[in-house]
């Protein structure tokens, strides 16, 4: 392979993004991806009758100051605005009105809580701002893992504070993959070709790859924080800052199991159910997403990590049964497994997105920190209002990308 003067690892959005913008300054650019897809954590799988199933991300969260929704409309692809289900629970089943709006009050109150919590002298773990001895506390915990991918014990207040969120929330219909690779069409990608080791300690960088060492003026290291803090990318010399960083800002989990509904049509379109109101251990139900005859369930959190370790029948199991209990035990014969997800043992991802721990919500920018002018870091990660999003990961790489033109320049100069 010939070498270019940037290489990018990881054809996620952040490398993506910043491909793009390289591309469109003029600079030689090379993406290599350890997968035999774009999109990393997005990525759209065919369901039944060719129905799109959004294995990863699925939403244009921040939808209307979101740069992907622009640039989906001009890639032809169809933004849907539907309002999303999610607090929201189909006829009252299992979950009285009076009892919801408890719980809605219960979880608003924890937000206000942590967002008072955050400017004070010191960070702090969220679970200590749940109501004592409230009945919502193990659904409001849930929440938490569906929105974090980690229980409130391990979630830094700080950070979440610093998310930014419009409260606006649209989906792309044709799903994450196409908008990815419309974004990456003319970009030069290698696909299963990770990386391993970034050797710095030259004039030149060397990456080291199974298809041989490629050699660059700059590298834009876009790979998850799993990945880092676990050394499935190494540099030389060792760059330890950024491997703790990794570590205190570790990927939550979050998994799908999608099931085909037999008469989905008794159903509204794009309603919601949650599993269970009195535990942590609970699916919830995106109902018909689309239309579509499916349900969409999600797991997150340790509930997702035990079925994770017990087999994708588990999650399968799991949502099964809670719907039965739900909407009766007829309904068994009516759901058919179609796709699971298992994010924490994919090996280029680790998890689903990240999270600051207690105490180092700081960790995001030492993270996002250059190395040398040469070594530049990108992905959700790195942003401190926009983490755990796809458009956060553009951004990322859009934004080391600009860093990399100057650096370059300078060194021309």
């Amino acid at each position: 392979m010939t070498d270019p003067e940037v290489i990018i690892i990881g054809a996620g959005a952040a490398g993506v993004g910043a491909a793009w913008r390289l591309k469109s300054a003029g600079v030689p650019v090379r993406v290599i991806e350890a997968r035999g897809r774009v999109g990393g954590r997005a990525f759209t799988a065919q369901g039944p009758s060719g129905l799109p199933i959004e294995l990863g991300c699925a939403w244009l969260h921040s939808a209307d100051e979101n740069d992907l929704t622009g640039l989906a409309l001009q890639s032809g692809l169809t933004v849907d605005k539907t309002v999303p289900p999610w607090r929201t629970q189909l006829d009252g089943i299992g979950f009285p009105a009076a009892d919801q709006a408890g719980f809605q009050a219960a979880l608003e109150r924890l937000f206000k809580r942590i967002y008072a919590a955050a400017d004070g002298p010191a960070d702090q773990p969220a679970d200590r701002l749940l109501d004592p001895d409230s009945r919502w506390n193990p659904l409001v915990d849930a929440i938490s893992t569906y929105m974090n991918g980690v229980e409130l014990d391990r979630l830094s207040v700080r950070d979440f504070r610093n998310y930014h969120d419009s409260g606006v929330n649209w989906r792309i219909a044709e799903g994450y993959s196409r908008l990815m690779t419309a974004l990456s069409a003319g970009i030069d990608i290698i696909l299963e070709c990770p990386a391993s080791l970034i050797d710095h300690s030259g004039l030149q960088l060397r990456i080291a790859t199974p298809r041989g060492d490629l050699r660059a003026r700059a590298v834009i290291v876009t790979v998850p924080t799993g990945v880092l803090s676990a050394g499935g990318l190494r540099f030389n010399p060792a760059l330890p800052d950024k491997t703790d960083a990794a570590a205190v800002l570790p990927l939550g989990l979050a998994d799908k199991v999608f099931l085909k509904i037999d008469g989905a049509e008794e159903f509204p379109k794009d309603s919601h159910l949650y599993g269970a109101i009195d535990r942590v251990r609970t699916g919830t139900y995106h109902l018909r997403p689309f239309g579509r005859p499916l349900i969409e369930a999600y797991f997150a959190g340790g509930y997702a990590r035990d079925l994770e370790a017990e087999g994708e029948a588990a999650f399968a199991s799991a949502a099964i049964g809670e719907l039965a209990s739900l909407l009766g035990g007829e309904i068994r014969k009516r759901l058919h497994p179609v796709s699971v997800t298992a994010w924490e043992r994919d090996p280029y991802a680790r998890g689903s997105y990240s999270h600051a721990l207690p105490g180092h919500a700081g960790a995001r920018l030492i993270l996002a920190a250059p190395v040398d002018g040469r070594v530049f870091f990108a992905g959700e990660a790195c942003m401190v209002n926009d983490f755990s999003t796809a458009h956060g990961a553009w951004r990322s790489g859009v934004a080391a990308a600009g860093a990399v033109i100057t650096a370059l320049r300078t060194a021309t100069n």
